[in-house]
């Protein structure tokens, strides 16, 4: 290196704890959708544990990789994947079950599925990053999953979260939609 010459960053190493929580966010799904389609309270109670689980690995493998700085390209990749995994795993295993009505599953997946090849069409004009509504929509479609899977009488409750995660959903939908679309208007990221 000469004198004055920036040194380059550290090469993060793709064996860390943020993306090994990463991948046993995946590696817990077939386990979680295995036990939801078993009968019985304790089998169920099993399922929401490992949802649970998978869940929270999601934060914590966040925040570990910012702290940390163990960010890498294989995380930002992997993590959306994990975190689409799990919900659609959830999601279409509860339709199937005959729990949570197909329509509101479609129009979930449509709105991840879309906006997630979005993101990637217009990535060379830049990134467009989580905002708080689809931290919102994530929090909310975990916590209506979450009381899917729990046996008991909570429908009421079930209802609710469910149709707040679903007009959340769709509204944090629009929203990138029309960032992506003056993104690739202007050239350039809006945020």
């Amino acid at each position: 290196m000469t004198a004055g010459t920036p040194e380059p960053p550290p090469t993060v190493s793709l064996y860390n704890i943020a993306n090994a929580l990463t991948m046993l966010r995946i590696a817990l799904v077939p386990l979680f959708v295995w036990l939801l389609f078993q009968e019985g309270t304790a089998w169920r109670l099993s399922a929401f544990a490992v949802f649970a689980v998978a869940s929270i690995t999601d934060k914590i493998d966040g925040d570990l990789a910012r702290s940390r700085g163990l960010v890498t390209d294989f995380g930002k990749i992997a993590d959306p994947i994990a975190d689409k995994a799990l919900t659609g795993a959830a999601l279409i295993s509860l339709s199937v079950l005959g729990e949570l009505w197909w329509w509101v599953t479609i129009a979930i997946l449509v709105r991840e599925i879309g906006i997630t090849l979005m993101r990637f069409v217009v990535i060379r004009y830049g990134v467009i990053p989580a905002s708080k509504g689809g931290k919102l929509k994530t929090t909310l479609q975990i916590l209506a999953i979450g009381l899917y899977i729990l046996p008991g009488p909570l429908d009421p409750l079930r209802w609710g979260f469910m149709a707040a995660a679903l007009v959340v959903t769709l509204v944090t939908g629009a929203d990138y939609v029309l960032q992506a679309w003056r993104m690739r208007k202007t050239g350039r990221a809006t945020a």
